[in-house]
């Protein structure tokens, strides 16, 4: 009786595990539309801007913007990663901060001074646990990323490689493939660096100048840089959270499954067990 009775209360355990699987699961797959949707209208704007840059860079314009300076070597760098807030994501934090880690270690092997800035919970609490400085800890942006957060993140380290107190400006962010393909990814947000495919090609008119388009797309190249890490991350999250929430339903699944069977075993014992000493005392009985 003892036996069958942990066993029910197992299999009752099981599923209310299950049923908040589920409910995650397809709360998560709610949200990954939404961050799909934001996914697919940032990337046509960003290359459309890739584009642009692309005809208008020359060499010569280049020595007088500061966000194209090309340093010969990498003494100060600003790294930024991004993680999630919440768990449950199988993976998903885990290897955006190996990746950092990784790429900390290079810089540090090289001699630079590298300022870590996190962006999300997860990945903040692991280096203040291990006792490493950051330059910038937030929080509050979360899985809705807007074109200001953007603008909050990299203004300040614009400013600062343009008055030379920075040689590159990188970001690790989770590139969102599918919901499961979302590999952690290293971009150089500064210096920017024109496409290399795109040839010069002054086969039109420009009004105004070359040299003032420049002035203008540039920040905006490196804000929507920004931008598209965020929200490719987001998308990132929510598709790792949904395959892991799927992936522990169906493991909660087939433990009931097991569990039950056990139990009809178990209690069918019981019953035969119950059967024997009813026909045992009959027996007796009749003696």
């Amino acid at each position: 009786m003892a036996k069958t009775r942990e066993l029910r209360r197992r299999i009752k355990s099981v599923e209310s595990t299950r049923q908040i699987t589920k409910t995650m699961e397809m709360v998560a797959t709610s949200r990954l539309k939404r961050a799909r949707d934001r996914v697919v209208a940032a990337r046509p704007f960003a290359q459309a801007l890739s584009d642009v840059l692309g005809d208008l860079f020359e060499p010569a314009l280049a020595e007088r913007f500061p966000l194209l300076r090309q340093p010969e070597q990498m003494r100060r760098v600003g790294l930024l990663f991004i993680t999630s807030n919440r768990g449950l994501c199988g993976g998903f934090n885990a290897n955006l901060i190996r990746r950092t880690q990784q790429r900390l270690s290079e810089h540090e092997a090289a001699g630079a001074d590298v300022a870590l800035h996190a962006i999300g919970r997860k990945g903040v609490g692991y280096f203040k646990y291990l006792g490493r400085s950051l330059a910038l800890a937030r929080e509050d942006i979360g899985d809705r990323p807007t074109f200001e957060h953007a603008v909050e993140l990299v203004t300040s380290l614009m400013e600062r490689f343009e008055r030379d107190e920075l040689d590159a400006v990188e970001v690790i962010f989770a590139q969102f493939n599918n919901p499961l393909s979302t590999p952690p990814t290293l971009l150089t947000v500064l210096p920017v660096r024109p496409p290399a495919d795109r040839q010069t090609a002054p086969n039109y008119i420009l009004k105004p100048s070359a040299e003032a388009l420049l002035r203008d797309i540039l920040p905006m190249y490196v804000k929507n840089q920004m931008y598209r890490a965020l929200v490719e991350t987001a998308a990132s999250e929510h598709g790792a959270r949904r395959t892991a929430m799927k992936s522990a339903t169906d493991n909660a699944g087939e433990m009931i499954n097991f569990l039950r069977r056990n139990y009809n075993r178990a209690r069918q014992a019981q019953i035969t067990q119950e059967i024997a000493e009813i026909v045992g005392g009959a027996e007796a009985l009749k003696g």
